[in-house]
């Protein structure tokens, strides 16, 4: 299940611009024409560094809604 937000400035739920930092591991595979497609890729480590609504532009009271919760639960 992925995180979802809530901005306690304006109530939104749905729109938030989110700045993220992700160390990965991936096969490169080129064609001899020099092409590359990405494959097997693993995220090894992610850290989300700023969420900011996408509303109101507040990133001062985005918070995290507890897993599993719905609309209904954040009103």
């Amino acid at each position: 299940m992925s995180t979802r937000y809530r901005c306690t400035s304006c109530g939104n739920l749905t729109r938030f611009d989110v700045t993220t930092s992700r160390r990965t591991k991936a096969f490169h595979h080129f064609t001899v024409g020099g092409e590359l497609t990405v494959e097997e890729e693993q995220v090894l480590a992610e850290e989300v560094e700023d969420v900011v609504c996408r509303w109101c532009g507040s990133g001062k009271g985005v918070e995290v809604l507890p897993a599993g919760a719905t609309v209904e639960d954040a009103g």
